[in-house]
């Protein structure tokens, strides 16, 4: 599903910059936007109107505010007993993101809002709000013999400014700190998607090799036995000999743990 979307703030030039992002982040994160508003009520008439599936909302308003916009889209749903649009407040001000919860905040975004974390949550809500796959069994193939496909490229933040990286020259992806590390042949790249919501939709693409780290399968062109130092785990700093995948291109090895041993041996014989 290609989620539809309104953006509600009352200043112009924080619409503007909501749209620019967006337009930014369409090639990787499909969506169309449909409208716009400055205040409370004319949101309230357009959302009525177009009904988007995900609403981009600033929380200090002047008359109603944001919160109060996103209880009576929810008890206007409710009344209608239909489904409400999903918030993702974003403002400038981190002070409200437990009322915000509290009236069924889907994500809340601190200004300045980075495009890669605003594609990650439009990206998160299209998937909730896909209808229910019936069982494969059920599902008749395309006349055209055409299938789904997943995503083929990784949204990037450098310098100011959002890239794309495609699928095949991802190596592997790591988990450090509150980021995700992408590692390709020449560069790395921070990342702010989850290793678990990675794994999820690409798991044909990437295998976990440890509890921080998916390589690309067709990366993967043998394993071999290695000192690894665990940081931060239980024996911190202390050697371990392990078995460590060997990738193409870079030298670098990361470590393979137990209970992923028997996948990673199967796929290199």
């Amino acid at each position: 599903m290609i989620p539809r979307i309104f953006i509600v703030d009352d200043e112009a030039p924080a619409r503007a910059r909501l749209s620019t992002l967006l337009s930014d982040i369409v090639a990787d994160c499909p969506h169309y936007l449909v409208g716009e508003a400055g205040h409370a009520q004319a949101a309230l008439e357009g959302i009525a109107a177009t009904a988007p599936d995900v609403v981009l909302l600033d929380v200090q308003m002047p008359g109603m505010s944001g919160l109060q916009l996103a209880e009576q889209l929810v008890s206007r749903a409710d009344a209608a007993k239909a489904e409400a649009p999903l918030i993702i407040f974003v403002t400038a001000y981190d002070d409200y993101a437990l009322n915000a919860f509290e009236v069924q905040a889907f994500d809340y975004l601190v200004k300045p809002v980075r495009a890669a974390r605003l594609a990650q949550a439009i990206a998160r809500a299209s998937r909730l709000r896909q209808p229910p796959q019936p069982p494969q069994s059920l599902v008749a193939p395309a006349a055209d013999g055409a299938t789904a496909s997943p995503r083929q490229h990784f949204a990037v933040q450098e310098r100011g400014r959002m890239s794309l990286v495609p699928m095949g020259e991802v190596l592997y992806l790591k988990a450090e700190l509150k980021y995700v590390t992408l590692r390709t042949k020449s560069k790395e790249y921070l990342i702010e998607d989850s290793l678990v919501s990675i794994e999820e939709e690409l798991a044909a693409h990437f295998v976990r090799v440890h509890r921080n780290a998916l390589v690309a399968r067709n990366a993967i062109v043998g394993v071999e036995r290695g000192i690894y130092i665990a940081e931060g785990e239980g024996d911190a700093d202390k050697p371990q000999e392990v078995w460590q995948v060997i990738l193409r291109d870079i030298d670098h090895r990361l470590p393979i743990s137990r209970r992923q041993w028997a996948v990673i041996k199967a796929l290199v014989r």
